[in-house]
């Protein structure tokens, strides 16, 4: 779930907390570009185009999910969904030394690809290698692991931790963290036996 939908539930939380620190960067770099400061219209618009942005990257991610389980495996997809997760932890950790909010809105869309894909596989290759008994249990931790995601969130905007004007590019790389753990630690997980019998007609691997 680490890197599954937990990663869903932290990016949908942790936008929150530096939103006046982006929109002060937005507004600066829009400045030392142009030689004049943007209208509050504007600001709004590059703010609300940022937010809205992961559920565009959101749906890309849920409408290739079932493409890449079926052809590379629920295991190897779900190690793929980091792969945007760990670009756009580079971008938005990047964007303030690098002077581009664009690159904010370039990472929003890459990490909205990430939670598309990993909350879909999540459950589906959970769902397929609980055993029978536990297999409602093991679905819900889905739902478990979006809301640590969402207080992890809100707990690392906080003032006392990254949450302030210093900090928010490193608030908004955190989905960093748990893409690595996932990278370091699924390669030793199983893959899912519907996918063995029913894809790769390995019948041996299955059982």
């Amino acid at each position: 779930g680490i890197g599954g939908a937990f990663q869903y539930g932290l990016q949908v939380s942790i936008i929150n907390s530096p939103a006046e620190y982006i929109k002060s960067f937005i507004r600066e770099t829009w400045l030392k570009r142009y030689g004049s400061l943007p209208s509050e219209e504007m600001i709004t618009l590059m703010w609300s185009f940022i937010v809205s942005i992961y559920s565009i990257g959101g749906l890309l991610g849920s409408s290739s999910a079932g493409y890449l389980a079926v052809r590379f495996g629920r295991k190897k997809a779900m190690l793929f969904a980091n792969v945007p997760a760990l670009l756009s932890a580079a971008l938005m950790g990047l964007s303030r030394l690098c002077g581009s909010f664009e690159m904010v809105i370039a990472g929003r869309l890459t990490s909205g690809v990430c939670g598309g894909l990993a909350l879909n596989i999540h459950l589906m290759y959970a769902g397929e290698c609980a055993p029978r008994k536990l297999r409602g249990l093991i679905a819900i931790t889905a739902s478990t692991a979006i809301a640590v995601g969402k207080f992890i969130g809100f707990a690392l905007g906080l003032r006392e931790v990254l949450g302030v004007e210093a900090l928010w590019p490193i608030l908004m790389a955190a989905n960093a963290l748990p893409a690595l753990v996932q990278l370091l630690t699924l390669p030793f997980f199983p893959d899912s036996p519907r996918y063995l019998l029913i894809d790769k007609k390995d019948k041996e691997g299955c059982i």
